[in-house]
């Protein structure tokens, strides 16, 4: 099937083939044709791909003739593909076909800055689309959805915003009409497991205790940490970010010179 949808096929080709079908080959022509996740494959099926972009020529399933096809062809993988090739579930010659020019687009969780953006953005689209009146992220479910590290990427966060859409009664969307409160990835431990130490605060001089130098100092150790990443650094300290870029201004920082002190 996935043959006759790229190539096309004859009438009576197979069993329901009542029709001639062009296919998406032939449809994208002097355009482009995008793939979307090519690690998923057969291999029986690659080759055919493979051959089709060497000779830039299809055959039609049913067809004893073949034709010739001119289309620019985008594919796209969640998969390691060079991991694929070396378990052999995907062909080395079609790999190096397609890798001719690579976009890596990054997991939302090296992002975190656009991830209220895009909840937002998903959230008027639901509201919308189910004919709600408005809804709004609280401020504690805003740093749920920054922390969490989405190892489905932006698809996990649209259906995880339709789901609260959906189930959340009110105006404000909380933490628990997330559903993330399962999903949440563990803390680090502290180096040699167990909690973080916590000094006696019998033994400390009076100045540790302004609060002020100490906030300032966690927020200097935490830009340090993420390398100046403000997004990671409010994370870590568990404040938005908008918090922590007042934070910075408050207390004459920049992320890069914190970074580099």
């Amino acid at each position: 099937m996935l043959e006759s949808e790229l190539f096309g096929h004859t009438k009576g080709a197979f069993t329901g083939a009542q029709v001639a079908r062009r296919g998406l080959f032939l449809e994208a022509s002097k355009g482009t044709l995008f793939l979307d996740e090519i690690g998923e494959m057969p291999l029986g099926m690659q080759a055919k791909l493979l051959r089709a972009l060497e000779q830039g020529r299809i055959r039609p399933v049913g067809s004893d003739r073949e034709v010739e096809i001119d289309v620019r062809v985008i594919a796209a993988t969640n998969q390691d593909l060079e991991a694929a090739v070396r378990r052999g579930t995907f062909r080395e010659d079609l790999y190096y076909r397609l890798k001719v020019l690579v976009v890596r687009v990054p997991p939302l969780r090296e992002h975190r800055e656009d991830i209220a953006f895009l909840a937002e953005t998903f959230l008027q689209r639901y509201v919308a689309a189910n004919q709600l009146p408005p809804r709004r992220f609280t401020h504690a479910a805003l740093r749920r959805l920054e922390q969490y590290d989405w190892p489905g990427n932006v698809r996990e966060l649209a259906h995880v915003i339709e789901r609260a859409v959906t189930l959340s009664n009110g105006e404000w969307i909380d933490v628990a009409d997330l559903g993330l409160e399962e999903s949440l990835p563990a803390t680090a431990p502290a180096a040699g497991g167990g909690e973080v130490p916590w000094p006696d605060p019998r033994q400390l001089p009076a100045e540790a205790f302004n609060l002020d130098k100490v906030t300032q100092r966690l927020v200097v150790a935490a830009l340090e940490r993420t390398r100046g990443h403000k997004a990671r650094a409010a994370a870590l300290l568990g404040v938005h970010p908008r918090t922590l870029t007042r934070m910075l201004r408050r207390y004459g920082l920049c992320a890069q010179e914190a970074a580099g002190s």
